[in-house]
């Protein structure tokens, strides 16, 4: 199999990194795009193996659109860098889009309910429904994903937010992609890690305001 390049946006995860790192998959190579950290994650990174890009545009779109850029793998995953995913779910998604998916995303299936707090939950539904009623069968907002990078890069999608993976899979649905869904465990932040969405009521906020505005 080629080389698979995984995005990690990252704000503070140094406490996530190496077990993150430590558990990617043989050919996957890892991309953590630092977003304005201040506990060293860069140089954890750096010092794992992983190739490090800065992006000093603060937000999710920012990061992770830059990694698509800087990527260079015919596929592209994105993945969280806090340890609530387990990489070794990558190649699931991977053979799903090998076998002829334009992309393959997952769904969270959380180990335990406190994992998960209920406004995130509450959010992710809604924003879920949404993306159903306009013709996107899948029931979480591809928090992983695999795709070919030269067409993720064509669907020009132009959030630098939270609602960026919400118009990456708009703008997928009105491009005629097949999207395959997988079930994935959802597990606990590493210790010493604070979520930008899910972690208080006013990020989950800020997170479906942001995507709400791409549904305009």
């Amino acid at each position: 199999m080629d080389m698979v390049d995984v995005v990690l946006p990252c704000l503070d995860e140094a406490a996530a990194l190496p077990s993150v790192l430590g558990a990617m998959p043989a050919g996957y190579r890892a991309i953590v795009v630092d977003n304005g950290s201040s506990d060293g994650s860069p140089k954890i990174a750096e010092r794992l193996g992983a190739k490090v890009i800065h992006e000093p545009l603060r937000g999710y779109g920012a990061a992770v659109h830059t990694g698509l850029e800087n990527a260079t793998a015919e596929l592209v995953a994105f993945m969280d860098a806090d340890a609530s995913l387990d990489p070794a779910d990558l190649p699931r998604l991977v053979q799903s889009v090998q076998d002829g998916a334009d992309m393959a995303v997952a769904r969270r299936k959380p180990v335990s309910r406190d994992v998960w707090p209920w406004h995130a939950r509450a959010g992710n539904a809604v924003l879920a429904a949404l993306l159903r009623s306009r013709g996107l069968h899948v029931r979480d907002i591809a928090p992983m994903r695999v795709a070919p990078r030269a067409r993720l890069l064509a669907l020009g999608v132009e959030d630098r937010a939270f609602g960026y993976p919400l118009e990456l899979l708009l703008r997928a649905s009105k491009s005629g992609w097949h999207v395959v869904e997988h079930d994935v465990d959802y597990q606990a932040r590493a210790a010493g890690t604070k979520s930008k969405v899910s972690g208080s009521v006013k990020g989950t906020l800020r997170a479906i305001r942001d995507m709400a505005g791409v549904l305009r």
